[in-house]
This record gives structure tokens, sequence and C-alpha cells, in this order.
């Protein structure tokens, strides 16, 4: 028995689910599980402020790639290349004429699995689709009804600086996102 190493695999764009699939289940089918450790479709977890509610997204880290810890044997490599739809094969060093897959290097397994790891365990990035100048209605609070501007986003505390009219007079109110809502 050799060792198993890391290999990148080509997928067609959006299909990088369904070929990881597909791939775990001809493994499986073929009786070749003791080749292969994980197949692995590296995502991050981020979360977007929309209307004023959290919502949770999935966002792959590598589009179109899949990444397979593997003992590599010309049955496996033959089903890779053949029989996975929406997979058309292995990263290879093109300078080379065999087009023998190429494993990453151990830095590179250690940084990639590290920000996968480290993403999954993280409760998630904000994104907010709010900008400086934006107009927004608030939803919550005290200040329930008022419209207002963006001034600042403080993405890092999940708050957005609002200016709103109050008595005739700019007041400057700190709101968390889910407080408030685009116009």
């Amino acid at each position: 028995m050799g060792e198993k190493k890391w290999y990148v695999l080509r997928t067609a764009g959006g299909k990088e689910k369904k070929a990881a699939l597909y791939l775990e289940k001809e493994i499986e089918k073929s009786g070749l599980q003791n080749q292969v450790s994980q197949v692995l479709v590296p995502v991050e977890k981020k979360y977007t402020v929309k209307n004023g509610k959290r919502v949770s997204v999935e966002k792959l880290l590598f589009p179109s790639y899949v990444l397979i810890e593997a003992e590599l044997s010309p049955e496996l490599q033959y089903i890779i290349r053949n029989m996975v739809p929406g997979m058309s094969g292995f990263l290879t060093d093109r300078n080379k004429a065999d087009q023998a897959p190429v494993p990453l290097r151990d830095e590179e397994v250690r940084r990639i699995l590290g920000q996968h790891d480290e993403e999954m365990d993280n409760v998630g990035n904000i994104e907010v689709d709010y900008k400086v100048g934006d107009s927004i209605k608030i939803i919550d609070g005290p200040f329930n009804g008022f419209d207002g501007t963006v001034d600042e986003i403080v993405e890092d505390r999940s708050k957005l600086k609002v200016i709103v009219m109050i008595f005739g007079r700019k007041s400057l109110l700190e709101l968390s996102f889910n407080q408030v809502t685009k116009e």
C-alpha cells in the first residue's frame, strides 16, 4: 500500500457537490473505499443581511474544483476520469506529456484544510448589502417607523450608524443590521 495524497479534480461549474456525491457512489460501487480517505468540496459559510433578515449562504472556496485524499490506482483514475458525470479529471502538470495527476504539497493542504476548518468552525462572515448613503427604514426598536440614511457601517459589530430626523433635527443612531431594511 502506498501513501495517500491530496489531489485536485476539475468539475463543471456549479456541479461540484453533485460530482463529489457521484464520485463517492462510484468508489463505493467499485469497492475502492480503502484507497480513498475523503472527498471534499471546500465551502465557507457567509451571512448576508437582506431586508433586515440574516440569511446564511454557502460560498465555494474553489469553484469548479473538488479535493480528494487518495492512493491512486489505475482503476481509481479511470473511474474519476470516465465514470463520474460533471468531472473532467485531475489537475495536472501541463508541461509534462503523460498528464499524470500532481498531488498537492503538504503546505498547500494544511493551508486549504486549515482555512476550511476555520470557516466551518467560525460562525461565519457577515456580508452586508447596505452602502453609505442608502435610504433605510427602521423596523425594530424605539424608533420603529422612522426613515434614515446610512452614515457608517461597522461590520465587525454588525451595526449601522444611521442619520434620522427627530423633532426637526438630525440625530445619529447606532442600530443592528436586523433593525433596519432598505427602502
